[in-house]
C-alpha cells in the first residue's frame, strides 16, 4: 500500500469530498509556483516518445486532465507540472454563478466512483480570462482547453446565446474549446444534444470560436444511434473534435458494489470513475467507426491505469483524460501513466 493509499484511507475518506478536492487541489496551485515547478517538472515529465500531434497542437502526453477538476483555471502549472499533457479547465459559463446547493459530491469507494452534482459552479467566463492570458503567456505550461457551458438560469431555447458568449470571451486564450451539452446537472442541458437542439448551438459557437479547433462532449448514456448521430454531426458542421464521455445518470446497470444504502445517501447526479469505463469504451468505438481517421477523439470515464489509457488508444483515441482516478491514485497519477505507457510500448 502507497503513503497516498495510507493518506486517502486515513484522511481523505474521513472528509466531506469537497473540502477533501479543495484542500488537495491547493496544494497543486501550489506546485505551480516558479520555485517548485521545475523540480516537479523534472520529476515527472514525459518522455518525448509519448508526444501527440492533433488540433494542430503538440502534446507531451496523451494523457490529460477532465473538465472539472480546475474549474476556474487557478492550476494549471501545477496540473502540468505533475505530468499531465494537457488541463481542459471549466466548465466556465459566461455569468458567474455559485453551482447546486451542498454537499454536492459523494465517493463510493468501493466502486473507485464519485457521484456529483456540481451545477457547474464557476466565477465566470470574464474572470477566467485573464488567468489564462497570463499562462498563455509562459513558456512552458500545458495545452490549455476550455470546456463551457450555458449558466443555470438561461431558457434552454436561449442556450447558444450563452455558448457563443462565453465562447467570443474565452476563445482567444484557449488552445481548443469544448461546448458541454453533457451534464447531467443542469436542468434540460442534455436535451441540447437533441440534433435540432445542438446543430445551432454548434454552428454559432464555432463561428465564435474562429480559428480555435471546436469539439463537443456528451453523454455516456445516449444509445449507439444517437452518438453515431452526434458525431455524424460534428463532422457535418466542421468541429475539430468529440469528446466522450461525460458522467453517467445510470446505477442499477452498473452492477455498483456499494451497498445499496450508500448509493441512496451519495444521491442524483453524474457518476463517474470505474463503473463508467465499459461504456466510455464501448460509445468511443462507435464515434470512432463513424468519423473520419482525422478528427480528433477524446475518451474520458474510468481511466485509471496505463493500462487502460494504453487500450483507449488502441481502440482509436486521439487522447485520454482522467479525473476521478486521481482521487484514488494521488499526486504521482500521471508520472505513473505516462511511465507505464512508456514501458507498455517497449515491451
Amino acid at each position: 500500500m502507497s503513503a497516498y493509499d495510507l493518506l486517502f484511507r486515513g484522511v481523505f475518506v474521513r472528509m466531506d469530498p469537497e473540502r477533501a478536492h479543495h484542500l488537495a487541489f491547493d496544494v497543486i496551485r501550489m506546485l505551480g509556483a516558479p520555485v517548485l515547478r521545475g523540480v516537479v517538472r523534472a520529476w515527472s515529465k514525459p518522455d518525448p516518445s509519448l508526444a501527440v500531434e492533433t488540433l494542430g497542437l503538440r502534446f507531451d502526453s496523451p494523457f490529460g486532465v477532465a473538465a472539472g477538476f480546475d474549474k476556474d483555471a487557478l492550476a494549471v502549472a501545477g496540473l502540468g507540472a505533475l505530468g499531465f499533457g494537457h488541463v481542459e479547465v471549466g466548465t466556465l459559463t459566461p455569468v458567474s454563478q455559485p453551482g447546486n446547493e451542498q454537499p454536492r459530491m459523494a465517493r463510493l469507494v468501493a466502486d473507485r466512483a464519485v457521484v456529483n452534482r456540481m451545477g457547474f459552479n464557476n466565477g465566470g467566463a470574464d474572470a477566467a480570462a485573464g488567468r489564462l492570458a497570463a499562462l498563455r503567456r509562459r513558456r512552458r505550461r500545458p495545452v490549455i482547453g476550455v470546456n463551457i457551458g450555458k449558466n443555470k438560469l438561461t431558457p434552454v431555447e436561449d442556450a447558444a446565446d450563452d455558448y457563443e458568449r462565453a465562447a467570443r470571451v474565452l476563445a482567444p486564450y484557449a488552445d481548443y474549446l469544448v461546448v458541454n451539452v453533457s451534464s447531467p446537472n443542469t436542468p434540460g442541458l442534455r436535451g441540447l444534444q437533441e440534433l435540432d437542439s445542438l446543430e445551432p448551438v454548434l454552428r454559432r459557437t464555432l463561428d465564435a470560436a474562429g480559428a480555435v479547433p471546436l469539439l463537443v462532449k456528451i453523454a455516456p448514456d445516449l444509445t449507439d444511434e444517437e452518438v453515431e448521430r452526434i458525431a455524424g454531426l460534428a463532422v457535418r458542421v466542421g468541429l475539430a473534435g468529440v469528446i466522450a464521455t461525460n458522467t453517467t445518470i445510470a446505477r442499477d446497470e452498473l452492477g455498483l458494489r456499494s451497498s445499496s444504502a450508500m448509493i441512496e445517501a451519495a444521491g442524483g447526479g453524474g457518476l463517474s470513475g470505474a463503473p463508467l469505463a465499459a461504456r466510455s469504451l464501448e460509445v468511443l468505438r462507435v464515434i470512432r467507426r463513424t468519423v473520419p481517421a482525422e478528427l480528433c477523439v477524446i475518451s474520458v470515464g474510468g481511466v485509471e491505469t496505463a493500462a487502460d489509457v494504453q487500450e483507449r488508444l488502441d481502440a482509436g483515441a486521439t487522447l485520454v483524460q482522467g479525473y476521478t482516478g486521481f482521487i484514488y491514485r494521488g499526486p504521482a497519477w500521471a508520472r505513473e501513466i505516462n511511465r507505464g505507457l512508456r514501458k507498455l510500448r517497449a515491451a
